[in-house]
C-alpha cells in the first residue's frame, strides 16, 4: 500500500468525484474478412460518491484471434472488465473469425461479425450487460459473396454502431463505430473505437483507439483490435481500458493507493483539479 505523507483519513476528504472508466476493447477477428472487435464499455459521470476504500481495476485488451492449423481464422477475444467502486464496464467483444463464419461476440460494445462466402455473419449486441447511460453499440454485419470478396465488420464504438462490411473494391471491411470524447483530464481525449474490419481489398477505417488492418487497439483507450485482413499471426489484441477521476484541489489527496496499481496524477493540466490516472492493475485505493 503506498500513503500520501502528511494527509490523514479524515483531515478534509473528498466525497464526489467525476469517473470515466473504460473496459479493455475486444480483439480482432481473422483471417481475411475478421471482424474488427469491439470498444470496451465506456461509462462517465460528473457526479459520484466515492468514499472510505473502494476497488479499481483497469482491464486488459482482449488477445488476437488464436491460431487455428497454422493461420488466424477464429475469433477475436472479449476483453476484461475495468471497475471503480460500484461501477464495472464491460469488456468489448471480440471480432468473429472465418472459421466456418463466426458472429461477433457481445460486450461493453459488440465484435463486427466476419465475412463468409454463404453469408455475413451479425456483430455481437453492446450494452451487454445493459446499463443507463448505454456503455456502447453492437457490432456490424459482414458481407457475403464470393471468397475474394468477402470483408468483415467494424467493431461497435461507444457512440455508433460497428459498420458494415461490402463487396466492393474486392472486399472492404467495415468501419469501426466511433469514440466518445472527454476532457475530464483538461484535454479533450476520443475513446472507445471499435476496431476496424478486415477485408480482402480493403481494411475499414477506425478512430477512438480502434486498430485497423490487422493492427492492435490503442493502449489505454478500450480501442477494439483491428479484423485480420491478409496476415497471419497478427498483432490485432484489443487495446487495455483506463480508470480516471477528477476532483478539485480543496480536497486531500487520496489517502492511499495499492501498489498493485499504475498510475499518475496531474494537478496542472486541469486548473484547480486532481485528476488521477489509472493504467494498469487492480487494488484498492482509499479516500
Amino acid at each position: 500500500m503506498q500513503i500520501f505523507a502528511g494527509v490523514g483519513a479524515g483531515a478534509n476528504p473528498v466525497s464526489t468525484v467525476e469517473y470515466l472508466v473504460i473496459a479493455g476493447g475486444g480483439g480482432g477477428g481473422g483471417y481475411a474478412g475478421g471482424g474488427g472487435g469491439g470498444a470496451g464499455g465506456y461509462r462517465s459521470s460528473a457526479s459520484f460518491a466515492l468514499s472510505g476504500t473502494v476497488t479499481v481495476t483497469v482491464g486488459a485488451g482482449g488477445a488476437r484471434a488464436p491460431s487455428a492449423s497454422g493461420s488466424d481464422t477464429n475469433a477475436g477475444t472479449s476483453g476484461n472488465n475495468s471497475v471503480l467502486s460500484t461501477i464495472t464496464s464491460t469488456g468489448g467483444g471480440g471480432g468473429g473469425g472465418i472459421a466456418s463464419g463466426q458472429a461477433g461476440k457481445t460486450g461493453g460494445s459488440g465484435g463486427g461479425g466476419s465475412g463468409s462466402t454463404a453469408a455475413g455473419f451479425a456483430g455481437g449486441a453492446g450494452n451487454t450487460p445493459s446499463t443507463s447511460p448505454s456503455q456502447g453499440n453492437t457490432g456490424g454485419t459482414g458481407s457475403s459473396d464470393e471468397t475474394t470478396y468477402r470483408a468483415g465488420a467494424g467493431g461497435g464504438g461507444a457512440t455508433a454502431v460497428g459498420g458494415n462490411a461490402s463487396a466492393a473494391a474486392g472486399g472492404t471491411g467495415g468501419n469501426g463505430g466511433t469514440g466518445t470524447a472527454s476532457s475530464i483530464t483538461g484535454v479533450s481525449v476520443t475513446r472507445g473505437g471499435g476496431g476496424a474490419g478486415g477485408g480482402y481489398g480493403v481494411n475499414g477505417t477506425a478512430s477512438g483507439g480502434g486498430g485497423v488492418g490487422s493492427t492492435a487497439g490503442t493502449a489505454n483507450t478500450g480501442g477494439g483490435g483491428g479484423g485480420n485482413n491478409l496476415t497471419f499471426n497478427n498483432n490485432s489484441n484489443g487495446g487495455s481500458g483506463v480508470v480516471i477521476i477528477a476532483y478539485s484541489t480543496a480536497f486531500d489527496a487520496l489517502t492511499s493507493i495499492d501498489a498493485g496499481l499504475t498510475y499518475s496524477v496531474d494537478t496542472t493540466t486541469r486548473s484547480g483539479f486532481r485528476v488521477y490516472t489509472f493504467t494498469a492493475g487492480t487494488g484498492p485505493i482509499t479516500v
